[in-house]
């Protein structure tokens, strides 16, 4: 297999992956375009945009390596404002991000990055850590200096955030691509011992990812809070949230929502989900019913 194959599928996965994350604050406003493979010794980070905000993030358990995001200053904000609840333009799209805005930025590239991870431990059967993401401005163009580790292959995957081009930037080192190879070759080798065709569907990537372990939580509801008002709620105040209590409740994975279910409880005292549809290419999938039980500590389930 081709470095630049195991490159250009490891880019895509994470990429959509990544994506992902992101729909679930606006699913209408996230689009990815073709990775494209940078030839050697040219600066993927070269000519950024600016002003932008540049999330960066490095493997620390099972892969050496590292990813970035740059979102150019309207990109940011409009993701900021999406994931705050607000609806239309910013009263000034060229102020400098606030503190509340770069906070839900930093937490959208946070689960983007961990939603990458995520897609590279399934196509690796090993586990992948990161590290926390490090948020930084970009002003001027040597502001980019030192973004990410130094790496032998890099990509470069345009994410486009309700209209503004954004760049999802890999740095490869070469044992990764190395085991990456191995890796692929061994899936490849697998689904062909069991018929001709090699599935490159979202089921043939379900199955390849099917050993990692991944978190499972429920949602019951959400809604839109001035943002001042937090600094001065008061013990016991109640907040009615956008589901009524007979509606499904939504199923996340990763971060990422994955579909719908119902609330239930079992053996009196347990709370658990029943599965009811999983989000499809472009459609809601009806499942068999399926139950998971909760961590009620955590609101997490096992």
């Amino acid at each position: 297999m081709s470095t630049d194959r195991v490159l250009i599928e490891l880019a895509t996965v994470c990429a959509e992956a990544a994506a992902d994350a992101l729909r679930a604050f606006g699913p209408d406003g996230v689009e990815v375009g073709p990775p494209r493979v940078m030839e050697s010794g040219a600066d993927p980070l070269a000519n950024l945009p600016v002003p932008a905000l540049a999330a960066d993030v490095s493997y620390v358990d099972g892969v050496t390596g590292g990813n970035v995001f740059v979102a150019p200053l309207a990109g940011a904000r409009g993701l900021a404002r999406a994931m705050l609840g607000m609806d239309g333009p910013a009263d000034d799209e060229s102020a400098p991000l606030d503190e509340l805005e770069r906070s839900a930025v930093a937490e959208a590239m946070n689960q983007m990055m961990a939603a990458a991870a995520f897609a590279t431990s399934g196509l690796l059967g090993t586990e992948v850590e990161i590290a926390p993401p490090r948020v930084r401005d970009l002003v001027v163009d040597g502001d980019a200096e030192g973004l990410g580790e130094p790496a032998p292959h890099a990509t470069v995957v345009p994410i486009t955030v309700h209209g503004v081009v954004c760049r999802l930037v890999q740095l490869v080192p070469y044992a990764f691509v190395v085991r990456m190879t191995r890796a692929l070759d061994e899936r490849d080798a697998e689904v062909l011992s069991e018929g001709p065709a090699v599935d490159r569907s979202g089921d043939g990537i379900a199955a390849a990812l099917g050993a990692a372990e991944v978190d499972l939580w429920v949602e019951l509801g959400r809604t839109k809070l001035p943002a001042g008002r937090l600094a001065g709620v008061p013990a016991g105040e109640v907040f009615a949230l956008d589901h009524l209590a007979d509606d499904p409740v939504d199923v996340y994975v990763n971060g990422l929502r994955v579909g719908t279910g119902r609330l239930l409880v079992v053996d009196g005292s347990e709370w658990a989900v029943r599965l009811e549809t999983i989000e499809g290419a472009g459609d809601d999938r009806p499942v068999v019913a399926s139950t998971a039980t909760t961590d009620t500590d955590q609101g997490r389930t096992a």
